[in-house]
């Protein structure tokens, strides 16, 4: 029996990750090379896009992870971890995060194939929910805050577009309000898309 009749065979014809049965083909779950169904897995070509190309995420498709994460193959376990952890910042995402259990050998398998963090010159800075900032960012205020030096306060749901980092202090970020470039501290911000 082919690879591929045996993955079709295991899925009932549908994508392992989302349930789609149009447009299906076998996707190696990297950094395995053996040509193995438990290496495996069949995936429609919307879901091997997105995988491949974060710029095409499209976060709603996602929500089929709930279900998918589930499954027995590691494969599909593997896959689930990876894209959730790409989706970490949506809160629906980080909560299946916290819910799924993968055995040791598993998580190793779905760690191995995450690129390798780069070192940061400096501490890295998060925000409300534990996403990292980055410069450039755009985040938005959860607190009414009052601007030292100024009259002003800088509601909650205020955007704040084009950040910059403060390299010194991993609480601080700068960006412009009303026209005023301020410090902002990184507990009362949440980044945006």
């Amino acid at each position: 029996m082919s690879l591929e009749n045996e993955l079709m065979e295991r899925s009932g014809s549908t994508c392992e990750l989302c349930g789609s049965n149009i447009e299906l083909s076998v996707y190696q779950v990297p950094p395995k090379t053996n040509a193995t169904a438990s290496e495996n897995i069949l995936l429609c070509n919307k879901c091997v896009a997105q995988i491949e190309d974060a710029e095409k995420i499209d976060v709603n498709h996602w929500h089929c992870l709930n279900d998918s994460m589930w499954s027995q193959i590691p494969a599909v376990q593997v896959m689930a971890w990876r894209m959730l952890n790409k989706l970490r910042g949506e809160g629906w995402a980080q909560n299946l995060i916290d819910m799924l259990y993968l055995e040791e050998e598993v998580m190793a398998w779905a760690k191995s194939g995450e690129p390798v963090a780069t070192e940061t010159s400096g501490p890295k800075h998060i925000d409300s929910n534990g996403v990292p900032i980055e410069a450039g960012d755009t985040v938005v205020l959860i607190k009414d805050l009052n601007v030292k030096g100024t009259s002003f306060v800088a509601k909650r749901g205020t955007a704040v577009r084009g950040i910059s980092l403060v390299h010194d202090n991993p609480e601080h970020i700068e960006g412009r309000v009303n026209g005023q470039q301020i410090v902002i501290l990184t507990k009362f911000t949440k980044k945006t898309n």
